[in-house]
């Protein structure tokens, strides 16, 4: 079950960062519109993409240790960086999420779906979390616990989408008090830091 907590810790990581694509998924839970929609076309992507990186990206590394320690070393250092900014965050302070709920039309199911998938796929940060770093994270396992590493990845994912769709009036007050930002980007330092540390740990038994 390791694999599979591993997965979860390190897409949680990730996920949680408010970008364009969880803005837009807050935005239209506070206006209830189509969210089930973008909750579940945000998920699929999800799926595609980290199906990809969990079983294509590793099915390339298969058999060659270096690549996939190399893999887990840039992973590691990637990591590393992004606690650090997560940790600097959280001691600054000043973290805070604002989303408007104005309307802005009556906009058609197509629309809104057209919507979520430019902003999820037309994001080049999205392949590297999803298909570089979380696959090869897993490029290590063996094809048993890169499923339940995958499993766990897709659920903190389904989870987080669903609760930003349809926890929104809750979420936002509460995304709103700096403190509560603090809290969290202290939380999501400390996971990438434990994750950096097991992969630069894979990576120096192989490499040196």
């Amino acid at each position: 079950m390791n694999a599979f907590f591993n997965g979860l810790m390190i897409t949680g990581g990730l996920i949680i960062a408010i970008g364009a694509q969880n803005a837009f998924v807050l935005k239209q839970g506070l206006l209830k519109r189509h969210i089930g929609i973008v909750v579940f076309l945000c998920w699929l992507c999800d799926v595609v993409l980290m199906s990809c990186g969990v079983f294509g990206i590793s099915a390339l590394l298969s058999g060659h240790s270096a690549g996939a320690a190399w893999l887990a070393l840039a992973g590691g250092v990637f990591l590393l960086c992004y606690g650090m900014m997560n940790a600097k965050r959280a001691w600054l302070g000043g973290g805070h999420l604002s989303v408007s709920a104005e309307p802005d039309g009556n906009r058609s199911a197509l629309k809104v779906a057209a919507a979520t998938l430019a902003l999820t796929l037309l994001n080049p940060h999205v392949y590297i979390d999803t298909v570089m770093l979380i696959g090869g994270s897993a490029a290590s396992l063996n094809h048993h616990d890169k499923v339940w590493f995958l499993i766990g990845a897709l659920t903190v994912s389904a989870v987080w989408f669903v609760s930003l769709g349809y926890g929104a009036r809750l979420l936002i007050p509460l995304f709103r008090r700096e403190r509560v930002w603090q809290i969290l980007e202290s939380l999501i330092a400390l996971m990438m830091f434990y994750l950096a540390y097991g992969l630069l740990k894979q990576a120096a038994e192989v490499l040196w």
